[in-house]
């Protein structure tokens, strides 16, 4: 029978997350839908997670596995699921169940509808503390003014695409991913359900402030240049304030005289100066990385070991994953 539902699952060092969440998905899917599969990802983990996931596969052949050659991050362990995933819908959620899976019993109708491609699920910051509730609000103020896609506070991963959704997902071979990005640059209805924040369930967070500030970073410059654009107008409004001091230090010099150099003022413009000149070859580092990056062509990920004996030790993708998607639909139509 063709798979209705995949359900990818990224999982990091979740030893501790992964016997409830397997309890959950399977009493939560179960009542959905019985042609269901999980693809839970293990991204390197450094505890059990890879034997426990074995286990889960050993005794619940509809959860697969895929296992990472070393830990590529959470957007090509997402990938890496979207790629192998079978089912006409596919479901993305945490390992650690702050996405709540009694969502998808919301969620899946208004996909079924035929009306929406994509559901995402959007978590209230009902509980947040003010000040972080704050920020992120500005954050992405900031973001939309920047941005050539419109991103919403409190939307995140955790989302239901159908299948034309996950293909248009997979053509963007890019190498620098920013998901909340595809997805809402890759378009297509999109509905939206709201959820109250949940505790996590075991484990602690693998996202330290530096990789916060780190992804806001690729959110900004994966999706725009007008950083670059702003270092034009920076060094514009520069050269207009050194213009203006020196016709100033001009003219005070014909009115009052040849004073002697202020030290003090020196050493500001000086510093000032190259404040602004590393900021800006930052702002063209950060691109150029990004085209090096693009150009060496390498995977987003690597297997060491799956579930499926025959699976690639990667995935096309691109334009090429269209056409093997085609094919695989064709056999999917046949099997049918």
């Amino acid at each position: 029978m063709p798979i209705e539902l995949s359900v990818v699952v990224p999982c990091y060092d979740e030893e501790e997350s992964l016997p409830r969440l397997v309890e959950v998905l399977t009493q939560e899917l179960s009542a959905l839908t019985p042609h269901f599969e999980v693809i839970l990802v293990d991204d390197g983990s450094r505890d059990r997670t890879l034997p426990m996931l074995r286990e889960v596969h050993r005794a619940h052949p509809r959860f697969r596995y895929l296992s990472l050659s070393r830990n590529f991050g959470k957007e090509s362990a997402m990938l890496a699921g979207l790629s192998h995933a079978r089912g006409d819908k596919v479901a993305i959620m945490d390992a650690d169940l702050q996405h709540p899976p009694t969502l998808l019993a919301q969620m899946l109708p208004l996909l079924e509808s035929g009306e929406y491609s994509q559901v995402v699920a959007r978590r209230t910051r009902t509980d947040d503390p003010v000040v972080r509730t704050a920020l992120s609000r500005l954050y992405y103020k900031m973001m939309n003014r920047l941005v050539e896609v419109e991103l919403e506070d409190g939307v995140g991963d955790f989302r239901v695409l159908d299948r034309r959704a996950v293909r248009a997902l997979l053509t963007l071979g890019e190498t620098n991913r920013f998901s909340k990005g595809l997805f809402a640059w890759i378009g297509f209805p999109t509905a939206v359900v709201d959820y109250e924040n949940v505790s996590r369930e075991a484990g602690a967070t693998k996202w330290s402030l530096r990789s916060l500030f780190n992804y806001g970073i690729d959110g900004v410059v994966s999706f725009n240049y007008r950083p670059l654009r702003m270092s034009i107008w920076l060094g514009i409004v520069v050269t207009a304030i050194a213009v203006g001091y020196a016709l100033w230090v001009l003219v005070d010099a014909i009115v009052n005289g040849n004073s002697v150099p202020g030290y003090v003022t020196t050493i500001c413009a000086v510093t000032a100066l190259g404040g602004v000149q590393l900021i800006v070859l930052g702002v063209i580092g950060e691109y150029l990385g990004r085209i090096y990056a693009e150009t060496k062509q390498r995977p987003l990920f690597l297997l060491k070991e799956s579930s499926e004996l025959d699976a690639p030790v990667t995935s096309v993708l691109g334009r090429e994953h269209e056409a093997l998607e085609e094919g695989h639909g064709t056999e999917r139509s046949e099997q049918a």
